[in-house]
């Protein structure tokens, strides 16, 4: 039998969860799915705590933060949201089991690190960034558990003939308009326009 590897048993978890949610991710699932005994396991990770922020730092590898400390905040900011999008997209089940876990994993606090310092060095308040960040966090997250979505979930044909503005917005013809990718993208359009008139002190309440 070969020697099982940290990086082996990371995938493996992703796995599991891409295809059976994150409540199957449990230590002796993840043992059976990799053929060993569950105390096996424990040579690697200490918890199924641990193993879930290694799952988290895996998706996190992927999300590119190369923009923040080169471009504008605004222009960082939008660049991180569409690799956010990208890297949750691929692996949507994953998305409630890291959103109901805390957070302890490094490289997630690190790339939180290089957010939040861009938004400071870009002019917004400290009270003000991590809400900032948040904010658009949650569009991404959203966003990408519609993407993934079933497409027949909202569709003319499943609309009363009296709901008319609805059944008229859902016109087949208009699919590619009112698709999940197109939602995504007005929505941040919505919300970077949104964050540049507050920034700029023109769009406080």
């Amino acid at each position: 039998m070969t020697r099982l590897k940290r990086e082996q048993l990371i995938s493996a978890a992703l796995d599991l969860v891409d295809e059976e949610g994150g409540d199957a991710l449990t230590m002796r699932s993840l043992a059976a799915r990799v053929d060993r005994q569950v105390s096996s396991l424990y040579n690697h990770v200490g918890s199924r705590a641990e193993l879930i922020e290694l799952v988290r730092a895996r998706i996190v590898e992927g999300i590119d933060v190369s923009a923040f400390g080169v471009h504008p905040w605004d222009a960082a900011l939008e660049a991180w949201a569409r690799s956010y999008l990208t890297a949750f997209a691929a692996h949507p089940n994953v998305i409630p089991l890291l959103a109901t876990t805390p957070i302890r994993d490094r490289s997630t606090l690190e790339m939180y690190e290089t957010v939040v310092g861009s938004l400071l060095a870009g002019g917004w308040s400290t009270r003000d960034a991590v809400a900032v960040m948040r904010t658009v966090e949650a569009h991404v997250l959203g966003s990408a558990l519609d993407i993934v979505a079933p497409g027949d979930l909202l569709t003319q044909a499943s609309v009363p003939v009296e709901l008319a503005s609805l059944r008229s917005a859902l016109d087949p013809e208009h699919a590619d308009a009112s698709g999940a990718e197109r939602a995504f993208r007005l929505g941040l359009d919505a919300l970077m326009h949104g964050l540049r008139a507050r920034h700029a002190g023109t769009g406080r309440a």
